[in-house]
């Protein structure tokens, strides 16, 4: 299965979505034609569950107790995901969105909701659900801050941010936007713990 999956995004991302095929996915993963038709309808049928299959879901262990390292956590993975090619096959269906609407909603649909949604989602509503932070705070925006920051600076400098710039977009924008603060202040307390403004 996993031969097949690689070859749809491979697929995907070579010749586009107009131009994928059953064929080429088929002569791409060593696989009969029929028996792809046997379980997938189309090549973009085929293309969201190889993207669900391979899609990260971010899953905070219930014994966690440090929301700005599973926010950083999370946005490392997505930073790694955006540089794999089924970020660029997912790329390439919100690209064409225009030409293929259908298919972009059934991305977010198949792929990202039953995933988690967006990689800091998951942390933000657990820590909500345990009281560490106000459920009132984590809204729909709340939820978009850091991934939407991480593709503004790749967008802006070609470059996907380092640790660096991932401390900041959580330190500065996602912490303060649920009611903390981190403080890195050596009095007494152990770095970066959180406090309330």
């Amino acid at each position: 299965m996993a031969a097949i999956h690689e070859a749809a995004i491979a697929e995907v991302t070579e010749v586009g979505l107009g131009r994928m095929t059953m064929e080429g996915i088929s002569r791409r993963a060593g696989a009969a034609k029929t028996s792809l038709y046997r379980r997938w309808s189309s090549p973009h049928d085929l293309l969201l569950d190889a993207l669900h299959a391979t899609f990260p879901q971010e899953e905070p262990s219930p014994a966690t107790d440090d929301l700005r390292r599973d926010l950083i956590g999370a946005l490392r993975r997505m930073v790694v995901w955006l540089g794999s090619p089924q970020a660029r096959a997912v790329a390439a269906i919100m690209t064409e969105r225009d030409l293929h609407p259908g298919l972009a909603e059934e991305l977010f649909e198949r792929v990202f909701e039953p995933r988690g949604g967006r990689f800091t989602r998951t942390v933000l509503r657990h820590y909500a659900e345990r009281g560490a932070i106000d459920p009132a705070l984590v809204t729909a925006v709340v939820e978009d801050i850091g991934e939407a920051l991480v593709i503004k600076r790749f967008n802006d400098t070609g470059e996907l941010p380092d640790d660096t710039v991932i401390t900041a977009i959580v330190d500065q924008a996602i912490l303060p936007a649920v009611g903390m603060l981190p403080d890195r202040r050596p009095e007494g307390r152990p770095p970066h713990t959180l406090r309330r403004p």
